[in-house]
């Protein structure tokens, strides 16, 4: 489990880079071109994992529902808004922005299958992260200032 942890991990990591990196990009070329290099170069990086190690059976073999099909689409939906936000608010927020979307949508999954055995770490996590979206907008030493006076000042 710890293996499978680490990589979640790593996952994000990687996603944050890749925001960051098509973000910059978007800066220059524009949302919708960074996110067309962004699949283009993935494709072909697709293209030879599959070539070297699997098979080109796909067409052959399998039958996708075509349902299956929009998460190609959400998947581009998902990089060109990224590139879109990113050149407007920023990385911290972008991601931020992004994890409470996905947290939100995953609670509704979740509830939507009855897997309700952590709902409370889930809204509780959703808050934080909205917390955390509040302590990113707030000017940070008025902040401080503020909660250090009415605490220590007396």
């Amino acid at each position: 489990m710890t293996f499978f942890i680490l990589l979640a991990i790593l996952n994000g990591i990687v996603i944050g880079i890749n925001r960051s990196v098509n973000g910059k990009l978007s800066f220059s070329a524009g949302p919708l071109k960074a996110s067309f290099w962004n699949h283009a170069v993935g494709f072909l990086l697709l293209t030879l994992l599959v070539y070297f190690f699997d098979s080109f059976q796909y067409f052959t073999n399998v039958i996708i529902p075509p349902t299956s099909l929009l998460g190609g689409v959400l998947g581009a939906f998902f990089v060109i808004l990224s590139c879109f936000v990113f050149t407007k608010l920023g990385a911290v927020k972008t991601a931020l922005f992004v994890i409470s979307g996905q947290m939100i949508s995953s609670l509704l999954i979740d509830f939507n299958f009855k897997n309700m055995t952590s709902i409370i770490a889930q809204i509780l996590g959703i808050i934080l992260i909205i917390f955390g979206i509040y302590l990113s907008k707030v000017d940070k030493v008025r902040f401080l200032q503020l909660n250090l006076k009415k605490y220590f000042v007396k």
